[in-house]
């Protein structure tokens, strides 16, 4: 009797586990940008990975939505170091003027920035998508870590008055992120200015003006970009 030995090929594992992400988040961002999220399917991205299988995608990710929830998370959060960064350095008088340098620069940094304002437009469609939503209500912790430390400065000089940081700062992003934005809770041109209005005469109430005349016009110049 002649026993017939099968040797089992196994495929090796992937040293880099990291660059073959790096390379799906590159591959799949570009293709949001040129055919649009909805358009793009899982096999678009995995015909574009030059030679990594469609196994490759799924050990890493479960859905196309689990690679755009990657990339926000990755790089285009509200608020980045790179603007925590410049205000952190930059020669202002208080704590105040640094919270609202802070906020400037985030605001313009998602109009100014081709690929961060690219991705933002991507975004406002999948506002609508509960567990996208979800996701970006989880970063709020995170994304007002940036803002604790200029206002803590704030109360200690005396340009801020003396609140919880954290959640002034997480009240913050909650209107910026969320209830200022059209695609969430929907409204007209007119009720986004009297929100505009509203959300300075808030802060300006609690002794956090962080909504100076610049900074409202920058906020000005977002709405009258929306398509209503």
């Amino acid at each position: 009797m002649y026993v017939q030995f099968t040797k089992v090929m196994t495929l090796p594992r992937n040293k880099y586990p990291e660059e073959t992400v790096a390379k799906i988040l590159d591959v799949s961002f570009k293709l949001f940008l040129e055919k649009g999220y909805e358009q793009t399917t899982v096999l678009d991205i995995v015909n574009n990975l030059g030679g990594l299988t469609r196994g490759a995608f799924y050990h890493h990710f479960k859905s196309k939505e689990e690679v755009i929830i990657a990339i926000f998370d990755n790089h285009y959060s509200f608020c980045s170091n790179d603007s925590f960064q410049k205000a952190k350095e930059a020669n202002l008088e208080n704590g105040l003027e640094r919270v609202r340098f802070f906020l400037r620069t985030e605001l313009l940094a998602n109009v100014e920035n081709e690929q961060r304002n690219a991705m933002s437009v991507i975004a406002l469609p999948l506002l609508s998508n509960p567990r996208f939503l979800a996701e970006q209500i989880k970063n709020i912790p995170k994304d007002a870590s940036y803002f604790i430390p200029f206002i803590e400065e704030g109360i200690a000089d005396g340009s801020i008055k003396p609140h919880n940081p954290r959640v002034t700062a997480e009240l913050c992003l909650v209107f910026m992120n969320f209830w200022l934005i059209p695609a969430i809770f929907p409204c007209d041109r007119e009720d986004s200015l009297a929100k505009i209005a509203l959300v300075k005469q808030i802060f300006d109430g609690i002794g956090v003006p962080i909504i100076d005349e610049e900074t409202e016009g920058i906020m000005l110049c977002i709405l009258e970009a929306v398509e209503w």
